[in-house]
């Protein structure tokens, strides 16, 4: 096809797309293009039985309800009898009441009590018959009886002028489950009066979704708070010691979403950012302005001069009147920030994509999804006109691509040896989208077909992060890696850990752990170089991603998985990708960024979940900032807040724009302090404790025992 170049005096050989392996670098130019109960009968007085039975439907309705207290006058079995074999006869009524006498029915000892102190005529008994359904039963135990005992009958059961009507006898089943819920004890059971078997029960969720109790909160401060899904407590109403939050046994932290795409952002233009000078908390709504020229800080509490440049209001255009400004006004403002807030020049949006190309990956077929992806999205991915983009593909060995402007063609460059990765040229292997855009479009139409024919099984992944990071390290970015397999070759490489054997005993815990650190301090060096590993997986076998994850774990990055990916025989996983891709090239994008969480003195964070580096107690390192990313954090009360009725928290976003611009985004929350118990469980914030809580299980787990996980989440 095209005549192979020689990179760094290897020497040179000639073939089409796969150059022998012998060689550490070779240059390829590629070719072009639940059922309803009736209500309980009411209560009411017994008089004589006449002699013809009731009609049926008359039984049927007078079944006794589960929650009501009132009198049956029939003995067959409501829709929970029919279900669960029978029930205590109610004997518990507002008013008093006896039951409808039977013959077949004989009376209850405390009834039999009642009626040994009359004398009674004598009259004929009838012949014996078997006993029936709920005969002997015992009397019904001191919480359930009435206080006073039942009036006399009206006539004998046993009388000649009675007449019963037919009893309607279960069967052993029903039997044996009715009498499971007896109880002999002196200590009333409710709920072993009537037993219920939820397994019975096929769909137990509701037809409708119940929402979620709302905090109460009060109104002037749910208004001046900044939203919900962008920054939230688990508790509206703090305690005021740890103590009390110990007895609530509830969790507190916040979660956040800094980077969350709003409907509405006020940008402020000012030179002037006006922050604490003790605490260096940014200017809120929850300040207090004592003068004109002075406010006083609501997190540490010191007072603050005001600038002379923050008396004028640019919105309203007039003066003296710094209280009106939009910092004050709106607890999600987002600065552009000015050269103090910069390190080194702000970088340009860097993507790089790292495939699998190995003989796994091409049976999978996702390089045809991600390339029609890519090039439907070339031109949405964010950015300006300095954005440059990068493509390798790997499998024993590592494959780059030259697109500098001005090649006709594509070029592949071949290194063989993943022992000491080296770039073959640097300068051409990280291009500008808008100017190789025709090179870039060529390269996606024929990757699909590339290595159609390729019968390679290893993958190198190690050694192609290392080549990765060593082209990204100049200026930081996004590094996308697509993955099908478990590494096999170089630095880096797995085994199957997987044991049959020990599948269900305890040692499976470690194996949601990292088999190696490899790829946590590689994560961890990126960071450093403000670049962020993005992880696909796209695996049909075992690929022991708890080692992998480590990459996005700690530079910032985040993961996808696609668990038996194929795209011709699970097409749902292949449409998810499409669409998840679809999303991950065009939403929003922040670059070489750090985040810091301020509180009430008084409060301390202990605990941060989500994908980050920690670089101090409240400062996280983010090489990437996505609208997706959310975190949580556990806070513990170190101090008393007696003499304190609010709260404030503040997190700060400090981030590169894909427009090249420094911004800073701040979230202000604000939450009153309470001393009541109710008061703190009526505060509580259920979806953000449950999203809490489900973040510890996840921690915990990983590094322990399922059963330990439990305990801390009932411990919380």
């Amino acid at each position: 096809m095209g005549s192979l170049a020689t990179a760094n005096s290897h020497p040179t050989n000639n073939e089409n797309v796969q150059p022998p392996k012998s060689s550490s670098v070779v240059s390829t130019v590629l070719p072009g293009p639940s059922s309803t109960r009736m209500p309980p009968a009411p209560s009411h007085p017994v008089g004589p039985v006449p002699s013809a039975p009731p009609p049926p439907e008359q039984m049927q309705t007078k079944g006794v309800d589960s929650s009501s207290t009132t009198s049956s006058a029939s003995p067959l079995p409501n829709s929970y009898d029919a279900l669960e074999g029978g029930s205590y006869p109610d004997m518990h009524s507002s008013s008093a009441s006896s039951p409808v006498p039977d013959h077949a029915l004989e009376p209850s000892p405390t009834l039999a009590q009642a009626l040994s102190a009359a004398p009674t005529p004598p009259a004929a008994q009838p012949a014996k018959v078997a006993k029936p359904f709920g005969y002997g039963y015992p009397a019904l135990q001191p919480a359930y009886q009435n206080a006073a005992p039942p009036p006399m009958p009206a006539a004998h059961p046993s009388g000649p002028a009675y007449t019963g009507y037919p009893q309607h006898y279960p069967g052993v089943n029903q039997l044996s489950s009715g009498l499971g819920g007896l109880s002999l004890q002196s200590s009333p059971q409710p709920e072993s009066l009537r037993p219920v078997n939820l397994t019975q029960e096929k769909n137990i969720l509701p037809p409708t979704p119940i929402w979620a109790p709302v905090p109460n909160l009060s109104a002037e401060l749910s208004k001046l708070n900044c939203s919900p899904d962008s920054f939230r407590c688990t508790l509206t109403s703090i305690p005021q010691t740890q103590a009390l939050l110990n007895k609530a046994k509830l969790p507190l932290g916040l979660l956040l979403h800094p980077f969350r795409d709003l409907t509405q952002l006020p940008v402020i233009t000012s030179n002037t950012i006006v922050r604490c000078r003790s605490c260096r908390t940014y200017i809120n709504p929850f300040v207090s302005f004592i003068d004109q020229r002075r406010w006083k800080c609501n997190l540490c509490y010191r007072v603050n001069d005001v600038p002379e440049e923050f008396l004028y209001n640019p919105l309203t255009r007039s003066y003296g009147e710094p209280h009106k400004r939009p910092e004050v006004q709106n607890s999600t403002v987002e600065f552009i920030a000015s050269s103090d807030y910069m390190l080194r020049p702000p970088q340009p949006a860097v993507y790089l994509f790292v495939l699998d190309v190995s003989h796994n990956a091409v049976e999978a077929g996702y390089l045809t999804v991600l390339c029609q992806s890519l090039l439907e999205n070339l031109d949405k991915l964010p950015g300006d006109s300095r954005t440059r983009i990068g493509f390798m593909t790997f499998d024993s060995t590592i494959h780059f691509y030259n697109l500098q402007e001005g090649l006709s063609q594509p070029q592949m460059l071949i290194v063989s040896d993943i022992d000491d990765v080296f770039l073959p040229t640097p300068d051409s292997l990280l291009v500008n989208l808008y100017e190789s855009k025709e090179l870039i479009k060529d390269l996606l139409n024929a990757l699909p077909s590339m290595f159609i024919n390729t019968r390679e099984t290893h993958s190198a992944l190690g050694p192609a992060l290392q080549a990765a990071f060593k082209l990204m390290s100049p200026t930081g970015g996004r590094v996308s890696v697509f993955q099908t397999q478990l590494p096999s070759l170089g630095a880096g490489l797995l085994q199957s850990r997987e044991d049959p054997n020990q599948r269900s005993s305890t040692k499976v815990v470690h194996h949601l752990g990292p088999a190696t650190d490899f790829y946590k301090k590689l994560a961890l060096d990126c960071s450093g170089q403000q670049t962020a590993v993005d992880l696909f997986l796209l695996s049909s076998q075992y690929s022991d991603l708890a080692s992998l994850a480590c990459m996005s774990k700690y530079s910032a990055g985040c993961i996808f998985y696609y668990p038996s990916f194929h795209s011709t025989h699970n097409p749902s996983q292949a449409e998810k990708l499409q669409k998840d891709l679809k999303r991950y090239l065009t939403r929003k994008i922040g670059f070489e960024a750090v985040m810091r969480i301020r509180c009430t003195k008084g409060l301390s964070m202990h605990t941060f979940h989500g994908n980050f580096f920690v670089r101090s107690t409240d400062l996280l390192s983010l090489a990437n900032i996505n609208p997706d990313a959310g975190f949580a954090v556990q806070l513990s009360i170190e101090e008393s807040l007696t003499d304190t009725a609010l709260v404030c928290f503040q997190t700060a976003l400090l981030y590169t724009s894909s427009k090249g611009e420094r911004r800073i985004r701040v979230h202000t929350l604000c939450l009153p302090v309470v001393s009541s118990l109710a008061d703190v469980y009526a505060g509580v914030d259920v979806q953000a404790a449950v999203c809490l809580l489900a973040n510890m299980a996840v921690d915990r787990s990983v590094s322990s025992s399922l059963s330990d996980a439990r305990d801390a989440l009932v411990n919380a």
